[in-house]
């Protein structure tokens, strides 16, 4: 008998403005098509411009009359987040939900993004951290929720404290495990800063569990001229309903964290699943790398002083 899929409730969002970065495909699409459907209306900030009109064509197949704008930006490139935030604040609208949730993972040889930061480094944690900035005038404008994606693999590995940048004996999966752990830090950081200088903004982690998404596929520009192996397992999981989940299924957990009236900050919220990689949302206890208040100040202290955005 096939496996019933998960899904949740959202809260009538109509009047609320929501940002999804990563939202031109897989699990970001969904997430986006879900807030929409619920009434928010979407910011859409792609980097391929082609990528983002066709995921607007899908969005209004769902919802016809969506209220979605397309904004260009590159994660990769401190200069087009500046710019995407100056764009943003000359608006002056609030934005009510951030949801960080694009990134790369595991490029094969070391990579660097514009401003010479190590690819996932730079991308998954960096990136975000400068958007953060950037639009912090319109996130307490809107006591916004901000969600951001961490992974499974914030559960192993560690920080590269001595070497953030992966300069000397780079290992992709070490690398990206090191990304995420610092973003889960850095966004509950921002959780226990808003709440000491009552910024009105609420921050809270999401991990999709494992799902057949494209982040292990082909992806020539990141040197993977192929899937990879794992990514041909998962997806034959996936599509037999065996432990895993799906693309849908994936986006809960971060759904459920952004708009659910049940969610808190400085919380996690991942698959329930056996062994978290696939299931209907729940709270999850903090990864064990995720603990330390004086690790989080630390990584917020260097990744404000590596971007040069202040957050205040």
């Amino acid at each position: 008998m096939p496996r019933p899929h998960p899904d949740i409730s959202l809260p009538d969002l109509t009047g609320r403005r929501a940002l999804v970065t990563g939202a031109s495909d897989g699990i970001g699409l969904v997430i986006a098509t879900r807030l929409a459907v619920a009434g928010a209306s979407l910011l859409l900030p792609v980097r391929n411009r082609a990528k983002g009109e066709r995921a607007v064509a899908t969005i209004r197949d769902s919802v016809p009359d969506a209220a979605v704008t397309l904004h260009d930006l590159d994660l990769s490139s401190l200069g087009s987040v500046a710019a995407l935030g100056e764009a943003l604040r000359a608006s002056g609208d609030p934005i009510h939900l951030l949801v960080n949730n694009a990134g790369v993972m595991t490029p094969p040889d070391r990579q660097e993004t514009a401003d010479g930061f190590e690819l996932q480094f730079g991308t998954n944690h960096l990136g975000h951290v400068a958007l953060v900035g950037e639009l912090l005038p319109l996130l307490r404008a809107g006591n916004a929720r901000v969600t951001s994606q961490i992974s499974v693999a914030a559960n192993s590995g560690a920080v590269n404290w001595d070497d953030p940048n992966w300069m000397h004996a780079y290992n992709g999966m070490r690398a990206y495990s090191s990304s995420k752990i610092a973003f889960g830090l850095f966004a509950l950081e921002l959780d226990r800063r808003s709440h000491a200088e009552d910024w009105g903004i609420t921050s809270n982690l999401a991990h999709p569990g494992v799902a057949p998404t494209s982040l292990l596929a082909a992806r020539p520009e990141l040197g993977r001229s192929s899937d990879t192996a794992g990514r041909r397992l998962i997806r034959f999981l996936s599509s037999r309903g065996i432990l895993v989940g799906t693309v849908e299924s994936a986006a809960l957990p971060a759904l459920y964290a952004a708009a659910s009236p049940d969610a808190v900050g400085g919380h996690l919220y991942g698959p329930r699943g056996p062994g978290h990689v696939g299931g209907a949302p729940a709270e999850q206890p903090l990864y064990s790398r995720l603990t330390s208040p004086a690790d989080a100040a630390r990584i917020w202290d260097l990744s404000l002083q590596l971007t040069g955005v202040p957050i205040r």
